[in-house]
């Protein structure tokens, strides 16, 4: 996959944040893109934003936590675009609370969509993936590995995203695709509804990430960084 020009990429929670600066990357990189969101409108925004072609760039509605939702844009994508190549999963959310006050819903959720709802994007991508010989590449956190007070779903989704990312990496290597995840610290993203502002330049940046994505993509086939962890350089001011 070292020459990306025309390869596709599917990318969840695409519509803005880590999964819009991925998205911006790969397409400045001669990828095409397939991004999705809950929201259809949210998609459709982004995508015009990202590009007017529509041969480059397509919106899609799906929520990762149903299976059958991601099986349907999946093959929208390949309808669309002939194959997918890359797996951006990165559809998240957060909810934080002590373990007495933490909700049955809101742990659901979480778990829901973090963890499970890779599971569904990874289910749903793998015969394409199978015959492009692809990439899957997971959006964990630092929270994979270092636990927090009030975290406890948050920590759980990631730490398992972690180790579910590690042991498909193995399942799947036989086929040719690779796996492997990111573990971003503090991103300036819409996360947990933080809107990013100026006080968010010591942050790193969507792009940042996407610039992680498309150097896994381009790297010799012969190595695989299967677990990367990143954070800012500097602390906050």
């Amino acid at each position: 996959m070292q020459n990306l020009e025309n390869k596709t990429a599917y990318i969840t929670g695409g519509s803005k944040g880590i999964g819009y600066g991925i998205a911006k990357i790969l397409l400045e990189n001669g990828m095409r893109v397939a991004i999705t969101s809950r929201n259809l409108d949210a998609a459709k925004k982004a995508a015009a934003s990202l590009s007017a072609d529509p041969s480059k760039v397509l919106a899609l509605e799906s929520d990762v936590s149903s299976l059958a939702s991601e099986t349907k844009a999946v093959q929208i994508a390949i309808d669309h675009f002939g194959g997918i190549d890359a797996l951006v999963a990165n559809a998240g959310v957060g909810h934080f609370a002590p373990i007495d006050q933490l909700s049955e819903t809101d742990w659901k959720e979480t778990i829901d969509t973090n963890l499970t709802g890779v599971f569904n994007s990874v289910k749903a991508c793998i015969d394409p993936l199978k015959k492009s010989q692809g990439y899957i590449i997971t959006i964990a956190s630092l929270a994979g590995t270092n636990f927090f007070e009030n975290g406890a779903a948050y920590n759980a989704s990631k730490f398992g995203l972690v180790g579910f990312t590690q042991a498909i990496m193995l399942d799947l290597r036989k086929y040719g695709i690779k796996a492997s995840t990111i573990m971003p610290g503090s991103v300036a993203t819409y996360f947990n509804g933080h809107v990013p502002n100026e006080a968010d330049a010591w942050k790193i940046q969507p792009e940042d990430v996407g610039q992680i994505v498309l150097g896994l993509l381009q790297m010799n086939p012969r190595t695989l960084p299967s677990k990367i962890e990143v954070r800012p350089s500097m602390p906050s001011k």
